[in-house]
Parts: C-alpha cells; structure tokens; sequence
C-alpha cells in the first residue's frame, strides 16, 4: 500500500494540501428522488461540515480554505513548494446541472497553486455524458473521483439508508475505468456500521479492492448531533467501537491492501460541536500517533 501524502509527492513533486469547497449540490437521498432523509450517518452538510459556505463565490471559498489549512499544517502550507487540490466534498457533486458543474470544476484550474481536483459523489449518480466530461479534465489536470460505498453489506445499506444496491458501485468503478483510466478513484468505507460485525468489514475492503478502486478511505463510524443516528444513539440503540476494537479490525484489513493502493485515510474527523461519539476520536494527535504505531507494526 502506498500513503497518499507519498503518492502526492511522486505525482506533484511536493506536499499537497485538499481543501474542501462547495459547489451548491444537494443529494437525491435529500431531494425526494430517492428519499428525504440522507444517509443516516450524514449530518445537515452532508459529510462536508469543514467547507466554507456555498453562499461565498469560488475564490472566497478557496482562499478561506487554503487560511484552514495553514492553519492547521502550522504555516508550512504558506511555502512555494505547497499545492493544493481541490476538494467538493460534501452532498453529491455530480448530481446537478452537469455543464454547471463542470465550468465549476474547471474554473479552479485558474488558481496557479491547484494541481487537481477531487470529486466526491455518489455510484448511482454518474450518467455516461458526465463521465465522458470528467474525463476531459484529465487533459488538463489530476482528477479523482471518491466514491460512498461506506459498506459492501446490502442489508447494512439498508440500514443506513444509502437507497443503492452494492452491484451499482461496482458498475461505476468498470465505466469510469472505461471512461479514463487516468481518473484516480477513491472508496470511502465505514467500520462499525449498525449491525456489522468485523467480517463484514473484512469483506467491504475485499470487495473493493476485487472491484479495482484505485485508493481507499476508512474511517470509524462517527455519530453527529442532527444525523438520523444520533436519534438511536441517543435512545441507547446504538453502540459505538471503541478505538481497541477499531484498530484490531485495522491490524486485520492493512496486510490486506494491495501494494499499488492508495490508502488516502484511516481515521476521521467528526466536529467537536457536533460530535456525540465515539469521543476518543475527538483526540486527534493520540489517535494519529497511535495510528503511526498501529502501521509500524503492520508493516513490521
């Protein structure tokens, strides 16, 4: 497996920062499409609680995000050597206006310091004329798309209200692949779902690496004040992995990735403001290092 900060570097010669934008999209687990609700894990923006408001212009968005950045990177992201990719993360941002959303894409190419950008979406909302657009991008720039998957478990699915069926990623996967090899997809896979025992999980990173995702997020099951989880959780329906728990499904999953995968994340942030478990998560730096150890000794 190869750590995306590495495989930034060996594509763009430097660090390179995401920054999450807006573009204005909904979801049609929102709209009434196909529900009202969202997924139950999502929160009211929609897993894009860091981005800056859709009401601000693209520049407004993306200078305020480059600021939270080097906030957080401590000023290191204020040197030359530092790009930035582009990043629509929350809602689904391939359900819109297509040619709107494609201008939106390709404006940001005008910013001197974003070598690409990064696409989140979901399976089911990727119609042949928008790939085929996509795919034009990848003349110009980096491209990625980061798939919801969350779980290749359909009863789960259920669930959680995801209103696709599992063999629906899989055909995305085949058609981007057929649209541009060069697109660079991403598969974002949650532990600890409700129901979900470790094989499940086992089976979900298996599925996807049998699929041919390109790059792998995980992260542990956040409960977010507003989420239709936090109604469960509340009530004491819900329990949540504890961070022991969560990292023996790690040790497990990791030996597992091919050597030519990227692996973009393995732990999430969820808002302290709204964040109602598993509060362990809240302490960034402890589970980052303990992270780094967790690797160490995978890899040992």
């Amino acid at each position: 497996m190869i750590w995306v900060s590495d495989y930034y570097k060996q594509l763009f010669g430097s660090k390179v920062y995401k920054i999450s934008l807006d573009a204005g999209c909904t979801c049609p687990n929102r709209d009434g499409s196909k529900g009202w609700r969202g997924c139950s894990f999502c929160s009211a923006k929609g897993s894009g609680d860091f981005t800056p408001s859709r009401q601000l212009p693209l520049d407004e968005q993306i200078a305020q995000a480059k600021q939270r950045v080097d906030k957080k990177a401590k000023g290191r992201s204020g040197s030359n050597r530092v790009k930035y990719i582009a990043y629509f993360q929350n809602f689904t941002n391939t359900y819109g206006n297509e040619d709107y959303l494609i201008d939106l894409f390709t404006q940001v190419l005008s910013f001197e310091d974003i070598v690409g950008i990064s696409i989140a979406t979901r399976p089911d909302c990727l119609s042949d004329t928008m790939l085929l657009k996509i795919a034009a991008l990848c003349d110009r720039t980096y491209v990625s798309l980061e798939l919801g998957l969350q779980t290749s478990n359909d009863v789960t699915a259920k669930k959680i209200h995801r209103c696709y069926e599992t063999y629906v990623y899989e055909d995305a996967v085949q058609r981007i692949k057929q649209a541009d090899r060069r697109i660079h997809i991403v598969t974002h896979i949650i532990f600890g779902l409700p129901g979900e025992a470790e094989q499940d999980m086992i089976n979900t990173v298996l599925y996807t690496i049998k699929c041919g995702t390109d790059g792998i997020k995980i992260t542990v099951l956040h409960i977010l004040e507003g989420s239709q989880l936090a109604f469960d959780y509340k009530k004491g329906l819900l329990a949540c992995m504890s961070q022991e728990s969560y990292f023996a499904v790690l040790k497990k999953v990791l030996p597992l990735i091919p050597s030519d995968m990227v692996v973009h994340r393995l732990t999430g942030d969820g808002p302290k403001s709204i964040l109602l478990a598993p509060l362990w998560t809240a302490n960034k730096r402890k589970v980052h290092n303990d992270l780094m150890q967790l690797c160490l000794h995978v890899q040992d």
